[in-house]
């Protein structure tokens, strides 16, 4: 969750009032651009009439097992990372590249962007009633930067040096490299309690209950938890930013209690029957089918599409090239042109869904037509370095994926398939597809979810008449998630969420040092110098045109490299909720629906 938030959190360039040494705000932005003043009152998207009040019950699979959200072992609660902790700066939902200071009043990046210092809100306290101190915030840098973190804080942070204290509440970090975003990313760093921490040890260094109710600075405090069944947050009374303008009209709950089911079809049977309020809807067919009855008929439950200019990123069954079966590209083409997206968007998702043409799908970063200019300057040195490693595809053919739709055909596209198999070595033998050493083509399609099964059917079944053998089982949540973490799989269903400004994240996506790295959101394994560089070129991009060609240079070479099945997204959010909650006028552009219930409240 934290990693969606991170990766989400879009953003970077201080901007507003000059100094001679620096550019001091109360807020930050890539183009030096905010919507909000200083002095503002509260988000657009807020409501200044929202009521405080009412218990709000929700839902989530699995289970969980720690009060850790940054640490690699474990499953944390939902809403752990949101409700009881905070960063420095918070998001703006209704910018591309924005955040407004929280625990940081004021933000200040020096003149040459080496490095940046922040002057804590002398407000700021922890739930215990103790000050937010520059303490704190070093001890946060330091300890996300460790080993102690899960893999992903170290490589996403791993541009700040370190922190040097000023005062009591004013920290410095430093930048090992310019970067037009690294100021935005200190800025979004959690800020822990380093006494709570000290005492009860972070990570493997942790003692005593691993359910221990950790010590933030967030709008809730952990009331009530049955492990792994349920978790009660309770809004504290002393919050010390109720009337903030980046909280003003949030957090209106008074309670929040998540319960914890198998699985979604179970969900939403649960939903329907009144056992919890808010529902983010991923499946069409729960949309179009599941979600109806006499409480739908009565009102007393809605379903609504709310819309948003999110960059979609990219879905899709995605191959541990780990894995000998999968570490040929050529391979991974062939098996890719077996999936028949039309066919299942119309026979199983009601033709609700648009198809990945893009690792930023839905988006101005998204590569189109062949490369310009720019993106040329990126890929034409890349091609002569390492010519092994560039796709000729990239500056042959625009991205799209393979269709059934007319002239082609599932048959012409199993045809194609079969030549690049045979291509690779690869003939059916006794109905089975082989290799030269006698080596079977099986692998395991491993679900989180067993809706994704009727996806996988059909799937399987065209996989066959190539004489692959492909299986599909749907794992424990918490098997899944060790799984995942340590790479054990041969194909999962997996989603790479963008924010509108891709940055840091994508080097723990894609960068050859995380592919070893257990944790790290590498799961394709891709190790490629190609991608390397590029991902180089997109983090250290100095503006928005070097930014937008770094990220279609980098979409074209992943693309081209089939590390995915492209699957689908839509460019609006399925919710079904109780008619009591009730929301503001004004919808943010940036969301997920569960920052849109964050504002929301019940009557």
């Amino acid at each position: 969750m934290l990693k969606m938030l991170f990766s989400s959190l879009l953003l970077a360039s201080l901007a507003l009032l000059s100094l001679s040494e620096s550019y001091a705000a109360h807020g930050v932005s890539i183009d030096g651009k905010l919507k909000y003043p200083a002095g503002f009152s509260q988000f657009d998207y807020t409501a200044p009439h929202a009521k405080k009040g009412g218990t709000l019950t929700l839902h989530d699979l699995g289970s969980f097992d720690k009060m850790n959200p940054y640490t690699l072992k474990g499953t944390p609660p939902f809403g752990l990372d949101q409700f009881i902790f905070e960063p420095l700066a918070v998001s703006s939902l209704d910018e591309p590249f924005a955040a407004y200071g929280l625990l940081a009043k004021d933000i200040a990046l020096a003149e040459d962007k080496k490095s940046i210092t922040f002057t804590l809100n002398e407000q700021a306290k922890f739930s215990d009633g103790t000050a937010v101190t520059a303490e704190d915030v070093k001890y946060s840098l330091d300890t996300l930067k460790s080993d102690k973190a899960a893999p992903f804080y170290q490589i996403y942070l791993q541009d700040i040096s370190g922190a040097e204290i000023l005062g009591p509440l004013k920290v410095r970090f430093n930048f090992a490299k310019v970067n037009r975003e690294l100021h935005m990313l200190a800025a979004q760093l959690p800020v822990l309690n380093k006494k709570f921490y000290e005492q009860h040890g972070f990570g493997e260094d942790s003692k005593g209950n691993p359910l221990l109710p950790p010590v933030g600075s967030g709008p809730y405090i952990i009331k009530e938890v049955n492990p792994g069944k349920t978790i009660t947050y309770a809004r504290n009374p002393h919050y010390w930013a109720t009337e903030h303008p980046t909280r003003k009209g949030m957090f209106n709950f008074d309670t929040v209690t998540i319960k914890y089911f198998k699985d979604q079809v179970v969900s939403v049977e649960a939903f329907k029957a009144g056992e919890f309020d808010f529902m983010w809807v991923n499946m069409a067919k729960q949309w179009q089918r599941d979600l109806s009855g006499r409480h739908f008929d009565s009102g007393k439950l809605l379903k609504k599409e709310f819309p948003h200019h999110n960059n979609a990123g990219l879905q899709g069954f995605l191959f541990n090239t780990r894995k000998s079966l999968f570490n040929n590209r050529q391979v991974r083409q062939a098996i890719g042109l077996a999936f028949d997206f039309e066919w299942a968007n119309k026979a199983l998702f009601f033709e609700q869904y648009t198809r990945n043409n893009s690792y930023f799908s839905n988006s101005l970063l998204a590569a189109t037509d062949l490369p310009g200019e720019a993106e040329l300057k990126l890929l034409k040195p890349l091609q002569e370095k390492y010519p092994n490693d560039m796709p000729a595809e990239v500056f042959t053919t625009p991205l799209a994926p393979p269709s059934t739709l007319p002239p082609n055909s599932l048959r012409s596209n199993l045809k194609q398939a079969k030549q690049l198999l045979s291509e690779q070595g690869w003939e059916v033998k006794d109905g089975v597809l082989t290799a030269k050493d006698g080596s079977k083509f099986v692998f395991e399609i491993m679900l989180a979810e067993p809706t994704f099964e009727r996806v996988m059917a059909p799937f399987v079944k065209n996989l066959a008449m190539l004489g692959i053998k492909a299986t599909y089982r749907t794992s424990d949540p918490a098997l899944y998630e060790k799984r995942i973490k340590s790479f054990d799989f041969d194909m999962i269903v997996h989603s790479f969420g963008q924010s509108q400004s891709p940055g840091n994240e994508q080097r723990d996506n894609w960068a050859s040092s995380s592919a070893t790295h257990q944790g790290s959101g590498n799961l394709a394994g891709v190790q490629s110098p190609v991608v390397d560089s590029l991902v180089d070129s997109l983090i250290y991009a100095q503006s928005q045109d070097e930014l937008t060609a770094a990220c279609k240079a980098l979409d074209r070479v992943l693309w081209y490299g089939y590390y995915v099945v492209p699957n689908w997204y839509l460019a609006y959010h399925r919710v079904a909720f109780v008619s009591t909650l009730k929301r503001p006028e004004q919808l943010p552009l940036y969301y997920n629906p569960h920052n849109l219930l964050w504002t929301w409240w019940l009557e």
